[in-house]
């Protein structure tokens, strides 16, 4: 087994090489980050929000300076605070939210795309997580916690409300709100409780229990879960939450919790990739990891006398999900917090055993597929060509928030967090304190 020390090592290597993404794909004047490393791709406001999340980590790791970070910090604050918010067609937000996706030089719309609910979530958080780090008594910080606190107030939450209680994914100009809802236990559950603790547009308790009425227990692999099939669902809301010992009226009444779920859900892929029902090449104890990601298809092959079908961009996951044979390493990384013991073995066959990390300037790309193929001799098959900023960022974090806690440390001195998780039921363990 490796040492403590080597592990260290090998969570630093992993932090820095993943937050080197937000060094060289930020567009330092206006704080907008690609949503991947791709010619002329767009910014994403989920992507800026990590980074906003990754820069006081970067910080105490010595990536970064603190000034240079309450630079970065600053101009992407400034812009979100500045930033056009009406009804045009290449405004960057509305009412608050934001489009999913900006052209990172102007940081007008990109793709005709929608204002997205829980991207503008995780902008919002990574605005929070700043002003919490960011306490000093000079200017700079203090602008930090008042432009946080007026892009947090600024969003109408409860506008995007239909009427069944339940939040919307968005809202476009050209055809109003989206018909789709969220519904089933999903990456959402971040913008529940920023929009019950919303201090200007707060949502009703009843819009959680709402939502929260929609999930699915199951049990798979003899084991007892909230179901949700991509791994990421399971993961990007506990970049910021601390879910530990915390429970609302659902997980209570099955003695269970949110961040003991994530530990299941982490095991159930483990579990499946050893199990691999679709005899899928090189699935096993240390192979596993399937979450919404890029891929190699659309693509139709025979291989070894079967038929099987390949996807791009899709959500992929398990045991029901989609599966084409595609693994992420990152959403493996990211699962750190959740269960070490299964992860750590995982995160070494990846570095060490395939290559997959060091070759490459932001470590692990977005998937693999060895099944696919590729080039003669390769141990890891076809792998996809680009980083993405939705993956990076939760592998800085969640490492961090596994050796120290810190991002969940600073969430949770955010006071309209805990009341959101109040609102949202919750109850016991730091929350009690």
């Amino acid at each position: 087994m490796p040492s403590a020390s080597s592990e260290n090592s090998l969570h630093l290597h992993i932090q820095r090489t993943a937050y080197a993404y937000f060094e060289c794909e930020t567009n330092h004047d206006n704080g907008l980050v690609l949503d991947k490393d791709a010619p002329h791709w767009p910014a994403s406001i989920a992507a800026t929000g990590l980074a906003l999340t990754c820069y006081p980590v970067a910080v105490e790791r010595s990536f970064l300076t603190r000034n240079e970070a309450l630079k970065r910090t600053l101009a992407t604050l400034r812009f979100f605070a500045s930033s056009e918010q009406t009804e045009h067609k290449d405004a960057t937000g509305y009412r608050g939210f934001y489009y999913h996706f900006l052209d990172g030089k102007t940081g007008k719309r990109a793709w005709l795309c929608e204002l997205s609910s829980v991207d503008t979530a995780f902008l919002i958080a990574g605005a929070l997580i700043a002003a919490a780090y960011f306490q000093g008594d000079g200017a700079q910080e203090r602008e930090v916690r008042e432009l946080a606190d007026l892009l947090y107030r600024r969003v109408e939450w409860n506008w995007l409300l239909d009427d069944s209680g339940h939040i919307r994914h968005g809202w476009k100009t050209e055809s109003g709100v989206l018909p789709f809802h969220w519904e089933g236990y999903d990456e959402s559950l971040l913008l529940h409780v920023l929009a019950l603790g919303s201090p200007t547009h707060a949502v009703p308790p009843e819009t959680y229990q709402a939502w929260s009425s929609s999930f699915s227990w199951k049990k798979c692999y003899d084991i007892e879960y909230l179901y949700s099939a991509p791994l990421f669902t399971h993961q990007l809301s506990h970049v910021w939450l601390d879910l530990r010992d915390i429970r609302d009226d659902f997980m209570r009444k099955r003695n269970s919790d949110y961040f003991e779920n994530s530990r299941r859900a982490t095991r159930i892929q483990r579990e499946y990739a050893i199990d691999n029902p679709l005899g899928f090449k090189d699935y096993g104890e240390h192979t596993w990891g399937i979450t919404a990601s890029d891929g190699p298809g659309p693509k139709t092959l025979t291989i070894d006398g079967i038929e099987r079908q390949f996807f791009d961009y899709v959500g992929r996951g398990a045991p029901y999900g989609v599966d084409d044979g595609t693994l992420a390493p990152w959403a493996v990384a990211a699962s750190l917090p959740f269960a070490p013991d299964i992860v750590e073995p995982a995160i070494h066959h990846y570095v060490h055993a395939l290559q997959l990390h060091d070759v490459h300037k932001y470590g692990f790309r977005a998937t693999f597929n060895p099944t696919f193929g590729g080039e003669p001799n390769c141990p890891y098959g076809w792998k996809s060509k680009w980083h993405f900023g939705l993956n990076c960022g939760p592998i800085v974090a969640m490492i961090e928030n596994h050796r120290t806690g810190m991002v969940w440390e600073l969430m949770r001195s955010v006071p309209t967090i805990a009341n959101g998780l109040r609102k949202a039921g919750f109850t016991g363990g730091w929350l009690a304190r």
